[in-house]
């Protein structure tokens, strides 16, 4: 029997390695971009693609997910900002519940809108705590959740979140410092998470280098997320350098 995304990625953390996963929104790929990504992405060494982002304005998400899955085999996996985004295509889904923030319909009523659909599509979900943290700018999704992100000199209360999540049942914590952010999740608030939770760490957001992605595996981080590098000139290379220092990262 096939092993579930959630069972794979758990079989490879639990050997002692990490994940690296790239991002992508389908607002700022065409179809034919999008098929160069997911191959250039699989050929470095990324583990698997995420789909998704706080505001769609696009309207090829289907088609965007099928391309993925056309040129490449590692999981794609949605990454939703709202019930909407969503599609048959995808291996599964992060069933994000924004628990750093206290508006309800990212706690909990955009899950209800889109519970019956992805039943329905047969999506794995994988129940996720995606946790804000303060980047030096106003996110796209800070505006879009109408939420204040966690302050990243208090990273007991990121630690605090993240365990009244592993307490409530999800599955894996994702500390975000979103889509273009100035500073990155530090160091110091992955540390505490790591000592406080035994669910894998999600760490993405301003993360533009190796050694970046490093400073937050040393921290304990599982998996690293990048996105808005492969907009930049060198971005491919970029994504190459990431995926190489994380494939090599043991435990």
């Amino acid at each position: 029997m096939k092993k579930s995304v959630k069972e794979a990625l758990q079989g490879r953390l639990d050997s002692g390695k990490k994940c690296y996963w790239v991002l992508l929104d389908p607002d700022d790929f065409s179809l034919k971009e999008a098929s160069r990504v997911a191959a250039e992405s699989q050929a470095c060494g990324a583990n698997a693609l995420l789909v998704g982002g706080s505001l769609i304005y696009s309207n090829h998400f289907d088609q965007f997910v099928l391309t993925l899955k056309e040129n490449a085999s590692i999981p794609v996996i949605l990454f939703p900002g709202d019930a909407t985004q969503l599609s048959r295509h995808a291996d599964a889904l992060l069933y994000l519940s924004l628990v750093s923030g206290r508006n309800p319909a990212n706690l909990i009523g955009e899950h209800v809108k889109a519970a019956p659909v992805i039943k329905d599509f047969g999506l794995e979900p994988i129940s996720t705590a995606y946790m804000l943290v303060e980047s030096g700018t106003v996110s796209s999704v800070e505006f879009m959740s109408n939420t204040r992100p966690l302050p990243r000199n208090k990273p007991e209360i990121a630690a605090a979140h993240a365990l009244a999540a592993q307490y409530m049942g999800m599955s894996m914590v994702y500390l975000e410092a979103g889509s273009g952010a100035l500073k990155s999740v530090p160091p110091e608030m992955i540390k505490m998470v790591r000592a406080f939770v035994d669910i894998p760490i999600i760490v993405g957001g301003g993360i533009c280098s190796s050694a970046d992605a490093v400073e937050k595996l040393n921290a304990g981080a599982d998996i690293i997320v990048t996105g808005n590098i492969l907009r930049k000139e060198n971005g491919l290379e970029l994504m190459k350098e990431i995926a190489a220092v994380v494939q090599q990262f043991t435990n």
